[in-house]
């Protein structure tokens, strides 16, 4: 397959060109044409370039790639980055924001759909765009539970704040760095709000709240989409896929 075609077939599948975003989407790095295996991997680091080529990949597809909204030199590490990309021939395909709200493949959606949550409908506008999820249990869940399912899912125990109902009717979930959501799963009333890192900031804005908040960790909560993603290609495009695990352990 031509990288130029599987870049066609994913910025259709991910409606690259109409969701606003800082990362710079879709190709950010191309090679020479021809695909035949594609990695996926969180973050475009040197550690999943590097394990990009051990695995014979000529297009890497990542969550969080080398070019955001703001210019800046290529030296030092991004220097080294790019480099590497250029002379292993592996082309670098970004998805920021589109991998987190596709309703299918995107990581919150996925989150829903291990944690057994099959109604869900959008929530969380980021810059008018709505990226999260959000359901209303049939039964009302307690947060223990919630907890330890997603510990189970993430193989690792979350951070909590326990600030709100022991026993949660609702709950939203914004993968990654998302606490500057917090006020909206607030005004909607929601009992839980899940999302990946946590922040000092928004500590007391939440115990005064009133909402319990459920960190899985920035990388963990963000890894569900790519691989989705990855069967998604593999199945519709006939490519070999490999992820490429590299947890920040944040």
């Amino acid at each position: 397959m031509h990288a130029d075609e599987l870049e066609r077939w994913l910025d259709g599948v991910l409606n690259i060109g109409n969701i606003p975003d800082s990362s710079l989407n879709g190709i950010q790095v191309g090679n020479r044409g021809s695909v035949t295996r594609v990695a996926l991997a969180v973050d475009a680091s040197e550690a999943s370039i590097s394990g990009a080529a051990s695995a014979g990949a000529e297009f890497l597809i990542v969550h969080h790639g080398l070019i955001w909204d703001k210019p800046f030199p290529w030296r030092g590490p991004a220097l080294g980055r790019m480099r590497r990309l250029i002379e292993s021939d592996i082309a670098l395909y970004a998805a920021h924001l589109p991998l987190d709200l596709h309703p299918e493949l995107g990581n919150n959606a996925q989150l829903c759909k291990k944690m057994g949550w099959e109604r869900t409908s959008e929530f969380g506008s980021y810059h008018g765009v709505l990226i999260g999820r959000k359901t209303v249990f049939e039964v009302p869940v307690p947060l223990n539970d919630l907890t330890a399912r997603l510990g189970s899912l993430l193989g690792a125990e979350p951070t909590v704040w326990r600030f709100g109902p022991d026993t949660a009717a609702s709950a939203a979930v914004v993968s990654g760095r998302a606490l500057s959501m917090l006020d909206q799963a607030v005004r909607e009333r929601c009992d839980v709000f899940i999302t990946g890192e946590t922040g000092h900031e928004s500590y007391w804005f939440a115990a005064e709240a009133g909402i319990n908040v459920i960190f899985g960790g920035h990388y963990a909560t963000e890894t569900w989409g790519l691989a989705a993603l990855g069967d998604k290609i593999k199945e519709e495009c006939g490519l070999d896929t490999v992820f490429l695990d590299r947890p920040t352990g944040y």
